[in-house]
């Protein structure tokens, strides 16, 4: 049989979808990758067998070399991520948006930050989100999916990457992807409420292949709520994973500073000095506490 090379777009139940230059196959994925212990993931580049060219069905023969694998998201060959929240409607939680950060910077995915729904962003909140974490380096958008505002240069980002998305229910992702797009690609909880499914939430990974230049969305579930714990980050590191920190931090006058109570923290110096947000330093304190607690309950479970 002849080998054809293609994407996996989706995968569901032990079936992969795989994009190829003519149309989509249903494959079933060869016993060889269970033999080497690898698994085919969303995003993947591989080679496939037609087996039926008329119901389009086919087998995944071989997985080519993969450029990048997130272990959560489980997905392969990204390029950068984009986390979404709402700027009001609901509120965005920081605390949230800074887990969602440092779940990425540890993985080391370059990322960016889009605060949907500005058409309801009476106070300015949106700017001041914007100066938070463009302070941390982050590139920042502030748009409304509703009123087709401050999309241009979000296209610009996204243009011929592949771009994983993340943020929690209610905040327009998949209005503002659909409006991208510049057509129905994701399922939106209107949609959703109509085929009575409830309050729209993914289920799976999925790539969505938006203007057919190589550009690509990863929608991927799993994104609601993070727990920084179960993907192996230590207390004593999460600071790394705060990029304005990182230049700050040899000012500190002990090794191994925390930078909680310790004194001479070159890190709280700049917070009192306007170089790293409040805000950010805060939610370090509170996520530096949690790592804390859950390591002595952990220590404790196991004496």
């Amino acid at each position: 049989m002849i080998a054809i090379e293609g994407k996996i777009i989706k995968g569901i139940g032990g079936f992969y979808y795989v994009k190829t230059a003519e149309c989509v196959y249903e494959c079933k994925a060869r016993g060889v990758f269970r033999k080497d212990h690898r698994k085919p993931l969303v995003g993947d580049d591989c080679l496939i067998e037609v087996v039926d060219a008329d119901k389009k069905i086919g087998n995944v023969t071989e997985l080519l070399d993969r450029k990048s694998e997130l272990i959560r998201p489980a997905v392969a060959n990204v390029d950068q991520a984009l986390v979404i929240f709402a700027v009001a409607s609901p509120q965005p939680p920081l605390n949230l948006v800074d887990r969602m950060l440092i779940l990425l910077e540890s993985q080391g995915l370059p990322c960016a930050l889009a605060f949907n729904k500005s058409d309801l962003d009476a106070g300015g909140a949106g700017e001041s989100f914007k100066k938070i974490y463009e302070t941390a380096g982050y590139k920042v958008f502030v748009v409304s999916a509703k009123e087709n505002k401050g999309v241009d240069e979000l296209k610009d980002y996204l243009k011929g990457k592949t771009t994983t998305v993340a943020g929690p229910s209610g905040v327009g992702k998949s209005s503002l992807i659909n409006l991208l797009a510049g057509t129905q690609v994701m399922e939106t909880g209107e949609i959703s409420e109509k085929i009575e499914r409830g309050k729209h939430t993914t289920r799976h990974s999925e790539l969505f292949s938006i203007w057919g230049d190589g550009t690509y969305i990863c929608d991927t579930p799993g994104f609601s709520s993070l727990e920084l714990y179960m993907c192996g980050i230590e207390r004593e590191e999460l600071w790394k994973y705060y990029p304005e920190f990182v230049p700050e931090e040899p000012a500190c006058r002990f090794a191994g500073c925390a930078h909680i109570s310790e004194p001479d923290c070159g890190i709280k110096t700049a917070v009192s000095e306007g170089r790293i947000p409040r805000e950010r330093y805060d939610n370090y304190c509170q996520l530096y506490e949690g790592l804390k607690s859950r390591n002595k309950l952990y220590e404790k479970r196991n004496k």
